[in-house]
């Protein structure tokens, strides 16, 4: 199905569409060779039609090569092998200048474990090659959680095993994106206009992401699965795992999306990403201003002023080669 009229904006009525469709499905599992780590300069593992629903799975962002807590990613994990990406789809008659609108439907642990670390040159709170500091390293550190599914949360324990602390499940992809234009291929860990590792929890079962198309069938892929994450992701890995992913990807012919947008029943929000962090939010702003004014048919003063007042923006992460920030408006104070 490819929606050839659409409103002004792309809010709930393209994702009524999609709920009202019976599309095709698509059940793949990849093999590990098939799995990528870039967006872009990688041939499509399937071709697929407009409204189709991919049933299938990811791994975690450690190229599953971290399987017991005394492992340390830096010894085991191959490098460039950082979030490996499930695709890329090509979507028959994607073109430059359409709209991909990806319905995640659902998202669940693949694995009874999760991961998280931290990294030497890695992390909010530590020194990296462009905050700079004549200080030592924090030590590379492993955390395993146990996913308990029943209670839905994930726990562990301190390194000295004398303390255990729970967090709920809320499973989201780390990864969604689609290749960059230019013949670009960019590394999974880069969040950019494209999408890319833009680690927003917002990314999560029954919400709808739109990202611009930048090249003929787009090359979607997802992958960096997430159990949990808090904002801001500090010590540069959320809780890490293999997901069981199902989501239906449809196409919006000749409507431009120049950053990601993510919306739900009750929110529109748009990510930004860039260095410094002011400017991943000033991207963001921006780009809900004018959202606001397709919406509304305001003026850019006015909806700069509704944005203001009525806009929530959640720092995303601030650990990634750019920082992503998300600004949030709930649809019920949109001016009437």
């Amino acid at each position: 199905m490819v929606l050839k009229t659409v409103p002004a904006v792309l809010l709930a009525g393209v994702a009524s569409v999609l709920a009202a469709a019976d599309p095709p499905v698509l059940n793949y599992v990849p093999k590990h060779e098939e799995l990528a780590y870039t967006f872009g300069g990688v041939a499509p593992v399937r071709h697929i039609a407009p409204g189709t629903r991919i049933v299938t799975w990811t791994e975690d962002c450690y190229d599953g090569a971290v399987t017991r807590p005394d492992q340390l990613p830096s010894k085991v994990a191959p490098i460039g092998h950082d979030n490996p990406q499930t695709g890329p789809f090509y979507v028959d008659g994607a073109e430059p200048g359409d709209t991909l609108v990806v319905r995640i439907e659902r998202l669940e642990p693949a694995r009874a474990y999760g991961i998280s670390s931290s990294f030497p040159g890695f992390g909010a709170l530590n020194g990296t090659d462009r905050t700079a500091m004549l200080v030592p390293d924090l030590p590379e550190t492993v955390w395993f959680y146990d996913v308990d599914r029943a209670k839905g949360i994930a726990r562990t324990k301190s390194t000295d095993g004398k303390k255990t602390w729970e967090v709920p499940l809320a499973p989201f992809l780390g990864c969604l994106g689609v290749a960059p234009g230019n013949g670009e291929a960019r590394s999974t860990i880069v969040p950019d206009s494209f999408g890319g590792n833009m680690d927003c929890p917002e990314i999560r079962a029954g919400n709808t992401v739109y990202l611009g198309v930048r090249v003929p069938g787009a090359l979607v892929s997802f992958g960096d699965g997430h159990f949990a994450m808090g904002d801001g992701e500090i010590i540069g890995t959320a809780i890490e795992g293999a997901l069981n992913v199902e989501l239906t990807i449809d196409l919006i012919k000749h409507r431009e999306t120049p950053w990601p947008r993510i919306e739900n029943e009750e929110w529109m929000m748009s990510l930004g990403a860039a260095r410094p962090l002011e400017d991943a939010a000033r991207i963001a702003f921006k780009d809900m201003v004018g959202w606001v004014m397709e919406k509304t048919g305001l003026s850019t003063l006015d909806a700069y002023e509704f944005v203001s007042q009525a806009a929530r923006a959640p720092l995303v992460e601030m650990v990634d080669p750019l920082y992503t920030v998300l600004v949030k408006v709930p649809k019920k104070a949109l001016p009437k």
